[in-house]
């Protein structure tokens, strides 16, 4: 099976949650980073430091971790306010290379 055949045939959302937070979660808090979850994850890690929430400065971040391959991922000034502020932002990272699929990725750092 392909991992083209594997996505499309995948059906529901799959929700992982990754590291990232003191407190061994994906919900933010304790640490000195974010929680991040990422859908239909396969090896990609995401990882924002709440001093980025703070400095409040657009930024893109790669999160190919242990996939065989990369998407980026841009959070805004405003997105980093809402962050700071303790919203929870949802975005999409880049199509990956093949152009098959984009993830749905949920940053929460109160």
């Amino acid at each position: 099976m392909t991992r083209k055949e594997f996505l499309q045939g995948a059906g529901a959302v799959v929700a992982v949650a990754l590291t990232g937070c003191g407190d061994g979660g994906g919900g933010g808090g304790g640490g000195n980073e974010c929680g991040t979850t990422i859908d239909l994850n396969h090896g990609h890690v995401l990882t924002v430091a709440k001093a980025d929430a703070t400095a409040g400065v657009e930024k893109t971040y790669h999160i190919q971790g242990g996939a065989t391959h990369d998407h980026t991922v841009t959070i805004t000034a405003a997105q980093f306010a809402d962050l700071a502020a303790g919203t929870q932002v949802i975005l999409t990272s880049s199509p990956s290379t093949d152009l098959t699929h984009d993830h749905s990725i949920t940053v929460n750092c109160a």
